[in-house]
């Protein structure tokens, strides 16, 4: 039984499922933009969506907004700014809400970048990945290195909060190379960079037909060299993949990893939501042209279910031991309803392992539990 005494922060996620093209490592809900996008009839179908919602988070005001994807750069500053005027109408907000917008090189116009920000947008994740033309073609990116330096640019031009999203360990690539993306990017001053591992995931093209990528030892290395980098120049490495400045943490992937809720609207859009005796997981279908079908009948849904009282301690040890300083104890009964002896035995496997540090009050990931951090998941997992 779950007894909640205090619901957690409720972010909104929005999901623009369109890229200009497929990349061949990304495992996200994405779909070429073959012709124009639906931009209104998404819009509207996006707002139904938040509509048949709202009974399940009534009055409870949402603290971040996300638009991620796919590319939600390829919108209008004219869709953006009617999706945010129709939000505002149905939510309460925090007064300073934070609001990230995704955005790729390739797509960056400098006014329509000033009237993102004036629709109401407060931050900006570019997708660089890499400053380097011939690791961006092995990629599949549409911009080359001097359109991602015009991207940045542009960005801190434009916005007070951006975050570089880069990439390392990718194929054929070195470790001065991987370090001369970090700097590259450190030199522009962001406020946030998020610098992680290729990997190769089921159901794309690099797992299909994988590149020369560089071994384990080569790429901890990069990793170890990158941290290095980042906090020598000032960038506080909050989690797995996150570095920021002094209080710029995404506040909305925080609420994630603190297992806090999220309503997420769009195609393939997940939401956790909590209730006082329950949490509930949802997840919208990802064609697009069947999301904007579904959503008119009421079938937009593909999954929801309860999480069991087994779930709990595996999808919250999932999220909050990415944080590189860990939580404490008492959250682990404020987010899930049930007591830190749930998961006793597999802390103290953990602990054995010298994969976490514990007490009474606290408990983190070591160094070596960062490292490999999906052997101390496992430990979590149940039958």
């Amino acid at each position: 039984m779950i007894q909640l005494t205090s619901l957690p922060p409720l972010s909104l996620y929005v999901h623009i499922p369109w890229c200009v093209r497929k990349c061949p490592y990304c495992d996200f809900n994405s779909h070429e933009a073959r012709g124009e996008v639906p931009q209104q009839a998404y819009i509207d179908a996006l707002i139904r969506d938040l509509e048949q919602a709202l009974p399940l988070i009534w009055g409870r005001k949402i603290h971040t907004v996300f638009f991620g994807g796919g590319t939600p750069s390829l919108l209008s500053a004219e869709a953006l700014d009617d999706f945010m005027s129709r939000m505002r109408a149905l939510l309460p907000l925090v007064y300073d809400l934070e609001i990230t917008l995704e955005a790729n090189p390739g797509t960056f116009e400098i006014e329509k970048f000033k009237a993102f920000r004036d629709a109401g947008i407060t931050r900006l994740s570019v997708g660089i990945q890499s400053f380097n033309a011939d690791y961006l073609k092995s990629l599949g990116r549409i911009h080359d290195g001097n359109e991602a330096r015009r991207a940045v640019d542009i960005a801190l031009h434009t916005f007070d909060n951006v975050n570089l999203d880069l990439m390392y360990a990718l194929p054929r690539q070195s470790l001065d190379d991987a370090l001369s993306d970090i700097r590259t990017a450190i030199a522009f001053g962001p406020q946030h960079i998020s610098a992680y591992h290729l990997t190769l995931e089921p159901n794309t093209a690099f797992h299909h037909q994988p590149p020369p990528l560089p071994d384990d030892d080569t790429s901890a290395n990069m990793q170890e060299a990158i941290e290095a980098e980042l906090a020598s120049a000032g960038y506080g490495h909050y989690e797995t993949s996150a570095f920021s400045r002094h209080n710029k943490q995404c506040r909305h992937n925080l609420n994630y990893w603190q297992f806090g809720d999220y309503l997420g609207i769009g195609a393939g859009a997940h939401s956790k939501i909590s209730f006082a005796d329950r949490i509930l997981r949802q997840a919208r279908v990802k064609h697009p042209n069947a999301y904007l079908k579904g959503v008119d009948t009421g079938t937009h849904l593909d999954e929801e279910r309860q999480l069991t009282r087994q779930d709990l301690g595996f999808e919250f040890m999932m999220n909050a031991l990415r944080l590189t300083n860990g939580f404490p104890v008492a959250l682990f009964q404020e987010r899930t309803g049930q007591p830190i002896s749930l998961v006793n035995p597999a802390l103290e496997e953990a602990q054995q392992k010298g994969l976490v540090t514990r007490d009474h009050l606290h408990i983190a990931p070591t160094k070596r539990g960062q490292r490999y951090l999906n052997e101390l998941l496992q430990l979590f997992l149940t039958d």
